[in-house]
């Protein structure tokens, strides 16, 4: 069972070119569509199927986040590209750039021994979740050929960019607040 939640998990990463190329080389949302509900759906499923058969593993904690990584960056990218949009293009950087930058923390945290400070938080459940729900709603958007679906996305997008932004500065804090205190 372990092995199969972590091959759930690796999905995410195995779908996301595809999605890119499905997006840039094939326009065709449609399957687009499907592939990032299969791959969103996974996210929840890996998580749900650990727990609730007691499997909860480091390596499925280290996996988890970066197939998540993996797939808001390609998925991101594509659609920066095929909309030659300069907004989306800076909301994904800054989305990017807090990703690259817990990362470092995460192993920091590890060199430190202080994993509770990068430790998931909820904040940061609700980040993944409202950046799948912008892209999900720019690729149906394109999908649908309807503008003013973009421009709900373009709010959607602002909101997770925000919270991503809030929970990269939140992890910050409690790294190097918990690394002053062990001092």
């Amino acid at each position: 069972m372990q092995y199969l939640i972590n091959c759930v998990t690796l999905s995410r990463v195995l779908i996301a070119p595809i999605i890119f190329w499905s997006i840039i080389g094939l326009e065709n949302f449609g399957l687009t569509i499907l592939l990032f509900i299969l791959a969103s759906v996974s996210d929840f499923l890996d998580g749900y199927l650990a727990r609730l058969h007691n499997l909860v593993s480091e390596l499925g904690r280290i996996l988890d986040p970066i197939a998540d990584k993996i797939l808001i960056a390609f998925t991101m990218v594509a659609l920066t590209l095929h909309l030659d949009s300069f907004y989306v293009g800076v909301m994904t950087s800054f989305i990017l750039a807090r990703e690259f930058w817990v990362s470092a923390l995460r192993e920091f945290n590890a060199i430190q021994n202080n994993l509770n400070a990068t430790k998931v938080t909820f904040l940061a459940k609700i980040k993944t979740t409202t950046q799948f729900i912008a892209i999900g709603g720019y690729i149906f958007s394109l999908y649908l050929n309807l503008s003013l679906l973009i421009f709900v996305s373009d709010f959607l997008l602002f909101a997770a960019t925000l919270i991503t932004l809030i929970t990269g500065l939140e992890y910050t804090t409690n790294t190097f607040n918990t690394d002053s205190d062990k001092e």
